[in-house]
């Protein structure tokens, strides 16, 4: 298979597992962290309209599934990576900070979280995880 192609599909199933990991974790956060009485959480409207009855530990379960989700597609993306590991890595992190900024554009949260979500939640995460792929092909080479 031609690198270029390897690095596509490597990118495409890193965005697409990382999206996955953020979902899993988003739908599964109620049961963690209950809404607060009263809160929609099943729509983007009912959320938007709930936002203010919002808890700091409700915001928890969104950022590590922002995190999360960012660290395990840049991890998958350079993994499979035939070449450029990192510039994969951190285009996912790119990829899902373009998400960040249009949910926090479409969702009036806090801007404490936001500004949190936005600065660790990508970028960094996307290197971590592009670091930790980089260095585990690394020692599997020796």
């Amino acid at each position: 298979m031609k690198p270029v192609v390897k690095n596509i599909l490597a990118f495409v199933a890193g965005a697409l597992l990382g999206s996955v990991v953020n979902m899993l974790i988003i739908m599964l956060s109620s049961f963690v962290i209950p809404p607060p009485p009263g809160a929609d959480v099943t729509t983007a409207e009912g959320l938007k309209a709930s936002m203010h009855l919002f808890q700091p530990r409700h915001f928890i379960m969104p950022f590590l599934a922002h995190a999360l989700g960012t660290f395990v597609g840049a991890f998958i993306a350079a993994s499979i990576a035939a070449t450029h590991k990192m510039k994969l890595a951190l285009g996912i992190g790119v990829l899902f900070l373009i998400g960040g900024i249009t949910n926090v554009l479409m969702l009036p949260s806090p801007l404490l979280f936001s500004v949190i979500d936005l600065a660790l939640a990508y970028i960094p995460m996307a290197y971590i995880g592009g670091m930790l792929a980089v260095r585990r092909a690394a020692a599997l080479d020796v």
